[in-house]
C-alpha cells in the first residue's frame, strides 16, 4: 500500500459495537506511520459477565472502562501532539453512551459525577471519524469476528446501542465530524474501497460531512 501523508493530526475512530473501528485505526496507521492507540477492550474483567447478566454487572463495567479510557487519554495529553499522525480507536464521550444505555438512574448518577469531573482533561481530536451501519449489518460484523464473549449479547441490545450512537453524532458539535455510511463498502478486504475513504480523511477539514460510498 502506498503512504498517503498528512498534517499532524489526533483522529478518533468511532462507531458502534462491530462497525470497524479497530480495522480501521490499523489501516490508516499503516497508511499514514501514525501512532496508534487501541482501547483494551478484553482487559475489562467484568465484560463477559456484563453479557450474560445486565444488571449484576453495568456499573462494575462501566467504571472500569470509563478510568482505562481516562487514563489512556491522558497518557496521550502528556506526549507531543504537534508532530505526528496519532489515531485512536474510540471517542472519550463514547463511554458516557454506554453507561447512559446500561446504568439505572441512580448508577448512571454517580457515574456522571466521575465523568464530569474527569471529561474537561481529555484532550480534543482534530477530526471524529463515525463509521455507520444499520443493525443488521453490525450484527454480521459481530458474529464474523467471532468474540468469545459477545456470543451473548441480545440483538435488541445492539440495536439499542446503534440508535445511541446515531442519536449523540446527530448533535455532536465539538469537534470536525466525518460521517462515512459503510454498509455497502468493505475497506478491510477491497483497497479501492479503502483507497476512496482515505482521500474523503485527508480533503476534510472543517464542520460536518456525510459520506455515502455505493462501494466497488
Amino acid at each position: 500500500m502506498t503512504k498517503s501523508t498528512i498534517e499532524p493530526r489526533f483522529i478518533a475512530i468511532e462507531g458502534a459495537i462491530g462497525a470497524g473501528k479497530t480495522s480501521l485505526v490499523n489501516l490508516l496507521g499503516e497508511q499514514y506511520g501514525a501512532r496508534l492507540i487501541l482501547e483494551d477492550t478484553d482487559s475489562n474483567p467484568f465484560i463477559s459477565k456484563f453479557y450474560e447478566d445486565k444488571e449484576a454487572y453495568s456499573f462494575q463495567t462501566q467504571v472500569f472502562f470509563l478510568l482505562s479510557r481516562y487514563n489512556q487519554y491522558m497518557q496521550l495529553a502528556q506526549r507531543d501532539l504537534f508532530n505526528s499522525v496519532v489515531v485512536i480507536d474510540y471517542l472519550f464521550q463514547r463511554d458516557k453512551i454506554f453507561a447512559r444505555l446500561n446504568l439505572e438512574d441512580h448508577e448512571f448518577s454517580l457515574y456522571e459525577q466521575i465523568f464530569n469531573l474527569i471529561d474537561a482533561k481529555a484532550p480534543k481530536p482534530d477530526l471524529v471519524i463515525y463509521l455507520q451501519a444499520s443493525t443488521e449489518v453490525l450484527q454480521e460484523r459481530v458474529a464474523k469476528r467471532g468474540r468469545e464473549y459477545e456470543a451473548f449479547m441480545d440483538p435488541d441490545y445492539l440495536d439499542s446501542v446503534n440508535k445511541a450512537f446515531n442519536n449523540f453524532f446527530f448533535y455532536y458539535s465539538e469537534t470536525p465530524l466525518l460521517v462515512i455510511n459503510t454498509n455497502e463498502i468493505d475497506f478491510v478486504e477491497k483497497k479501492c474501497d479503502l483507497d476512496e475513504l482515505i482521500k474523503k480523511v485527508n480533503s476534510h477539514k472543517i464542520g460536518r460531512e456525510y459520506y455515502n460510498p455505493l462501494g466497488s
